[in-house]
């Protein structure tokens, strides 16, 4: 179940992070997932012990080879209730592009504006929820109306 929050919920098993990482000119940077040849954001599990914010960071590194900023607002929470845990997803921005380390990950990444990735996430899946988290941030950001 996919909420908009504006803090961290204190009540829940934190078990995943994703971000939307923004440029500058306002594009966003998305990770093209080979595997199930999806458009997604960028993150994934916590490590056992792993702070949020080394998450994001470990993670954005692994999928996109990129350093963020200290710069987080948490702004969605999609909670699994059959595993009693939720995923945080940060709007953030990218601080410097690094070479993406080799044998993390079966992604790649998409720079993209908020009106374009949502067309390409609704022609390539259709994924409500995604489609969700993606105008929220474009909306939180100011690079989208509602």
């Amino acid at each position: 179940m996919l909420t908009f929050i504006s803090e961290i919920p204190t009540d829940q098993n934190i078990s995943g992070v994703h971000c939307i990482p923004i440029l500058e000119n306002g594009d966003i940077l998305l990770t093209w997932d080979r595997d199930e040849k999806v458009l997604t954001t960028i993150g994934g599990r916590l490590d056992k012990n792993e702070s949020i914010n080394d998450g994001l960071d470990r993670e954005s590194m692994e999928e996109a080879g990129i350093v963020l900023t200290d710069e987080r607002i948490p702004f969605a929470c999609w909670f699994w209730e059959e595993f009693d845990s939720c995923r945080i997803y940060f709007l953030t921005k990218v601080k410097k592009f690094t070479e993406m380390p080799k044998g993390y990950e079966t992604t790649g990444y998409v720079i993209t504006n908020f009106k374009t990735a949502i067309e390409m996430i609704q022609k390539i899946e259709g994924r409500e929820e995604r489609i969700a988290v993606i105008k929220r941030a474009g909306v939180l950001s100011g690079w989208l109306t509602e």
